[in-house]
C-alpha cells in the first residue's frame, strides 16, 4: 500500500496541473477584470464540487443492500403533470416531499403539519408505461405529525399493476398533491426502498448525525469512516438528488454516520436546519471521487432540543423506549416507574395504531412528563436509541433504555444476607436514589441490571390488574440485561446493542448485584398478547419471528418455530420458579386502601 502522504501529493498535482496550464495559457493582454472574475468563480465552483476525501483500503467494505422487492414505479412526477395539468395545487400548499416503499405500506413525507386522515384519500395510477390515466383511490392507513415542518401519511400498498408513486386527493374533490420540484425542476421523484435510504439527521454541535439503511455494516462494532463521505444540499439545489457540498465522515457504526458540517454551515449552525443530507460510499478501494455511490435520501437535518426541559438543571432519571401497539401497557409501566423516581419519558412510536397518542395525552394531563416521538422506520431500534440519547442528553443526567414489558424490582431484604440489609425495604424514589449515588463517580457511566424472563404463569387471558400482579412464574436463570446510562458519556459513535451502549474512553459500566435490583421481563405473556410479536420485531439485527434464522437464539422463544400457532400447553411454559415478590410489593404499597384498585386500573372503571 502506498503511503498516504504520497497519495495526497499525487492528488494535489493532478488538481493543480490543469489550473497551472490554464493560468499561463491566457495572455495578460486578454485578461480583463470581468474574465478574471469569471475564471475565479468557475474555479471556486469546481473546488466546492470536488471530493477531497482520501480513501483507505479496508478488509471490510460496505456495499449498498439491494431491495428484496422491486419498486414497481420509478417514473417522474412530470408524467402525472402531463396527465392532470388542471388538478395540481399551487406550490404554497401541501406537497408530497418523498415516498418510501415498505413491505406493508407506502410512506409519504408531506411538507405541512397536521394532515387530517379523514380529509384525504390515497391515489394510485395504473402502470405509467402504458400511458393510461386509470386511477384507484384507497383510504389512508394513518396520518401523523413527524417533525416541526412535516407530516407522515401511510398509504396501503398499490393494487396489482398499479404504481407505488402514490398521491393524495381531497376526499370528494379532484385535487391532487404532487412532489416538491416536480413542476419547477422536472426532477424524477422516485419511490425509495426502506432498505436503502438515509432516513434521518440530527444537528449535534459542529456535526450532523445521519441515520441510514443499506450500508451493510457489522453489528455492535465501529466501521472505518474513511469509506464514506457526507453530501449536503442547499435549498432548491438539492432537487433531483443534487448535492453541492461534501465533507468527510467522522465515525460510522451500524446505521449511524457522524458527518462534519460544511465550513459555511459550521459558521452558522442554524443554517443546517432543513438541509437534505446523504452518505456516499466507495464501491472499491481504488475508486475515484466521481465513482462514489450516493445513498438515496429523505433525511433533512433537524435539532432535537425539547420544549419540556427543566427550568433549572437536568432531570436526575429519564427513560426511553420504542413501542408498536403497546398503548395498553403504557399506564402501568409509566405510573409504576414514576413511583420509583423516573421523571421524564421519551416514547418512540414505531407506527402504532392503537390509540397510543390519546393515552400519552391523558398521562400528560395527569401530571406525567411524557413525550411521544413518531419514528416510522422499521427494524431500527438501535438507531432509534441513538437518536433518543441525543435528544435526552441536554435534559437528563441518566437515561434508562428498556421495553414497556420490563419492570425494575428491588428484592425484599433477606435476614440471612446482612449485605442486602443496607438497601432496606424499597421506598418511593428508590431507583432514582440508587442511581443518584453513582452520579458522584467520575468513571461509572452505565449501570447494567439483569433481567428475569417470566412466562404465562398458567393464565389463559390478559391479567386485569396488570403484568406485575398477573405473571408470577419465571425461568430460573436471568437472560441478558438492560442499562441506565449517562448520555453525556456515550461514545461519539452512539453505538449500542439495545441492551447497552459503548462508552467514551475513561468511563466504565457496573453490573448491579441481583440482591440489589433486577428487572422483571414479562416476555412470554398469554398467547393473545405474545402472538402480536410475529408481525415484526423492532431491533435491526434480530430476526423476525417468522424468519427461519437463529431459531436457537435467546432472542426467540425456545421451541416456538416460525409460525404464529399457539403451541400445546403454552400457558404452562417458561415456568421454573414461582416469584411473587413484585406482585406482593405492588399490592401492599400501591393499591388503594378503600377500593383495592391499582393506579393504572382507575380510568377503565
Amino acid at each position: 500500500m502506498q503511503p498516504m502522504g504520497s497519495e495526497k501529493n499525487r492528488k494535489r498535482k493532478r488538481i493543480a496541473k490543469p489550473l497551472y496550464h490554464l493560468y499561463f495559457s491566457l495572455s495578460p493582454h486578454y485578461l480583463s477584470v470581468r474574465s478574471l472574475a469569471l475564471c475565479l468563480t468557475f474555479i471556486t465552483f469546481l473546488y466546492l464540487l470536488s471530493n477531497r476525501i482520501s480513501i483507505v483500503h479496508s478488509a471490510f467494505r460496505p456495499v449498498l443492500v439491494v431491495p428484496r422487492f422491486p419498486l414497481l414505479s420509478s417514473f417522474s412526477s412530470n408524467s402525472i403533470i402531463r396527465f392532470y395539468p388542471n388538478n395540481i395545487l399551487s406550490s404554497s400548499q401541501l406537497k408530497i416531499v418523498d415516498r418510501i416503499l415498505f413491505p406493508d405500506h407506502v410512506l409519504l413525507l408531506v411538507s405541512n403539519r397536521g394532515v387530517n386522515s379523514d380529509e384525504f384519500v390515497c391515489v394510485y395510477y395504473e402502470n405509467p408505461l402504458s400511458n393510461s390515466t386509470v386511477t384507484v383511490n384507497r383510504d389512508l392507513l394513518w396520518a401523523d405529525e413527524y417533525n416541526d415542518f412535516q407530516s407522515i401519511v401511510r398509504c396501503p400498498l398499490p393494487p396489482a399493476n398499479f404504481s407505488s408513486l402514490v398521491n393524495l386527493e381531497i376526499r370528494g374533490k379532484s385535487v391532487r398533491y404532487l412532489s416538491d420540484y416536480g413542476e419547477k425542476l422536472g426532477s424524477n421523484r422516485t419511490v425509495h426502498s426502506w432498505e436503502t435510504v438515509a432516513y434521518g439527521a440530527v444537528l449535534d454541535g459542529n456535526t450532523a448525525v445521519v441515520f441510514v439503511k443499506g450500508l451493510n455494516l457489522r453489528p455492535d462494532r465501529e466501521s472505518d469512516p474513511t469509506q464514506f463521505s457526507c453530501h449536503f444540499g442547499l435549498g432548491n439545489l438539492e432537487g433531483g438528488g443534487r448535492y453541492v457540498l461534501t465533507t468527510k465522515a467522522i465515525t460510522a457504526a451500524q446505521e449511524v454516520v457522524r458527518c462534519s458540517l460544511p465550513r459555511s454551515v459550521r459558521m452558522n449552525p442554524s443554517r443546517a436546519r432543513g438541509i437534505r443530507v446523504t452518505i456516499g460510499l466507495t464501491p472499491h478501494a481504488h475508486a475515484r471521487a466521481h465513482e462514489r455511490l450516493l445513498v438515496p435520501s429523505v433525511a433533512k437535518i433537524f435539532d432535537v432540543k425539547s420544549e419540556k426541559q427543566k427550568s433549572e438543571g437536568k432531570y436526575e432519571l429519564c427513560a426511553c423506549t420504542m413501542v408498536w401497539n403497546q398503548a395498553s401497557a403504557l399506564r402501568e409501566w409509566i405510573m409504576y416507574h414514576a413511583w420509583l423516581g423516573i421523571e421524564r419519558w421519551f416514547i418512540y412510536d414505531n407506527n402504532s395504531e392503537d390509540g397510543i397518542k390519546e393515552v400519552i395525552e391523558e398521562l400528560e394531563q395527569e401530571g406525567y412528563n411524557v413525550s411521544r416521538h413518531v419514528w416510522p422506520w422499521v427494524k431500527s431500534q438501535e438507531a432509534g436509541f441513538s437518536h433518543c440519547a441525543l435528544r435526552a442528553r441536554d435534559e437528563c443526567k441518566w437515561v434508562g433504555f428498556m421495553d414497556v414489558d420490563e419492570y425494575f424490582y428491588f428484592p425484599f431484604p433477606n435476614p440471612r444476607n446482612q449485605k442486602s440489609q443496607e438497601l432496606d425495604f424499597p421506598v418511593q424514589n428508590s431507583l432514582q436514589t440508587l442511581i443518584a449515588n453513582f452520579s458522584t463517580s467520575s468513571t461509572i457511566a452505565e449501570i447494567r441490571t439483569a433481567c428475569h424472563s417470566f412466562g404465562p404463569s398458567g393464565l389463559r387471558s390478559t391479567p386485569t390488574q396488570g403484568v406485575m400482579v398477573g405473571y408470577t412464574c419465571r425461568l430460573q436463570s436471568p437472560e441478558r440485561h438492560k442499562s441506565i446510562v449517562r448520555p453525556d458519556a456515550l461514545d461519539v459513535t452512539l453505538l449500542n446493542a439495545v441492551h447497552h451502549f459503548h462508552l467514551r474512553k475513561g468511563f466504565e459500566y457496573l453490573n448491579l448485584p441481583q440482591s440489589t435490583a433486577v428487572i422483571n421481563h414479562y416476555k412470554y405473556q398469554v398467547w393473545e398478547s405474545f402472538r402480536a410479536k410475529f408481525f415484526r420485531r423492532v431491533a435491526t439485527y434480530v430476526a423476525d419471528w417468522q424468519d427461519n434464522q437463529n431459531e436457537g437464539s435467546r432472542d426467540r422463544a425456545p421451541g416456538l418455530g416460525t409460525e404464529a400457532v399457539e403451541p400445546p400447553n403454552w400457558r404452562l411454559q417458561f415456568c421454573e420458579v414461582w416469584d411473587t415478590g413484585l406482585r406482593d410489593f405492588v399490592l401492599a404499597n400501591l393499591a388503594d386502601s378503600v377500593t383495592g384498585l391499582l393506579p393504572w386500573e382507575r380510568t377503565s372503571l
